[in-house]
């Protein structure tokens, strides 16, 4: 195998590639990202047993063939090229090795037998969809920070994407939850996606799938199985075992009586909460909100370290409430608001509390209080 590529289209695909490797395995072949040359293009695959990821890119083949290198050297070597330079990456079967040249540097670089690499078993996929990426991107990034990272209920450690009944009929619904707090999160349905099984997308998933959600023109065809789900660019095919457990019915911890109505401006409340949990102990980071008419007095009272409080101007025309909450949750909801109005739902100190954006309830979230 011979191919010449220019630098930042080869760092840009070993760099998806080298992210799904894991850093520490015992099987030296997972280490490595297949390189394979054919007609005009060359593709790099690379897998941790559960995702897998292939990425194509241009590139001039003067013999096609195929190989596998360990993928965080070659995308170390490649990101400390310089920019614009042109890549030859040139294999010697016999030697078994790999030889990098650009300009006047040469790497010579070990390689296993692209025989030993594992390709991911094909799969029949039950639903075929496509949505544009600034959709899949709004989905998952708003329910992320939820997942759990709690690894006895793996059923948690997820997103759960599936077909649910919205305010205006049939969406497409990404739920997370670490059972303290929840996010649900809808995009109209898109054709095509009805009867899908509900998955539950794993978090390395969600955080690799971030890296091709970022441009805003694109389509993502979206293929799910009751054991995988496949996303795809026309550059970047992406697949993943799903988690194998039932999500537990989030339905039933979304309030809906909640009748208590606050209404803050988002960004002075996220600082307001960032400023007064400075002083409290990292342990609880309790955070007491006062409720009163048109007033909001958050404060943090911690015995070994100090006391803080700062007082807000809001619109709550209810009793007066006081409620408390983990700081770093609240930070957390709060920042996930895109317009400038947050609205929070109560019902008691000892009840979920519910927030979402103004009255759009395409995004919703709820967090447990604390007692403080």
């Amino acid at each position: 195998m011979k191919i010449s590529i220019e630098r930042g289209t080869l760092l840009k695909a070993v760099g998806q590639a080298q992210s799904v490797v894991e850093r520490r395995n015992t099987i030296p072949i997972l280490a490595n990202v297949l390189i394979e040359a054919e007609g005009a293009q060359v593709s790099f695959r690379a897998t941790d047993l559960d995702i897998e990821v292939v990425d194509r890119a241009p590139a001039m083949v003067e013999r096609p063939g195929a190989t596998t290198v360990s993928a965080v050297m070659l995308h170390e070597i490649v990101r400390k090229l310089p920019d614009g330079a042109l890549v030859t990456l040139a294999e010697d079967g016999a030697a078994g090795r790999l030889t990098v040249t650009a300009g006047k540097s040469t790497f010579n670089l070990a390689t296993l037998p692209k025989e030993d690499f594992p390709v991911m078993a094909s799969s029949e996929y039950a639903t075929n969809f496509s949505a544009p990426a600034p959709v899949l991107r709004r989905l998952f990034d708003k329910a992320k920070f939820a997942i759990s990272t709690e690894e006895t209920r793996y059923y948690l450690n997820g997103v759960y994407m599936h077909v649910a009944t919205g305010e205006t009929g049939p969406v497409l619904r990404c739920v997370a939850t670490d059972g303290h707090r929840l996010a649900r999160i809808d995009a109209p349905l898109p054709e095509g996606a009805q009867g899908m099984p509900g998955v539950i997308v794993p978090r390395k998933t969600v955080n690799e799938l971030r890296k091709l959600l970022d441009d805003d023109e694109m389509q993502i065809a979206v293929s799910v199985s009751e054991t995988k789900v496949r996303f795809a660019t026309p550059a970047i095919t992406m697949t993943s075992k799903v988690i194998d457990g039932t999500f537990p019915d989030y339905t039933r911890v979304i309030p809906m009586n909640n009748t208590r109505r606050l209404e803050v401006d988002a960004s002075d409340f996220a600082k307001a909460v960032d400023r007064v949990a400075t002083v409290s102990s990292e342990r609880s980071r309790a955070v007491k909100l006062s409720l009163d008419e048109d007033r909001l007095i958050l404060s943090v009272n911690a015995p070994d370290s100090g006391a803080a409080e700062e007082e807000l101007a809001v619109a709550y025309a209810d009793e007066r409430l006081e409620i408390g909450f983990n700081a770093k949750y609240l930070l957390e909801i709060a920042s996930q608001v895109d317009r400038e109005n947050a609205v929070f739902l109560f019902n008691s100190s000892g009840d979920p509390t519910l927030m979402r954006e103004g009255n759009d309830m395409s995004a919703v979230y709820v967090v447990m209080p604390m007692r403080v």
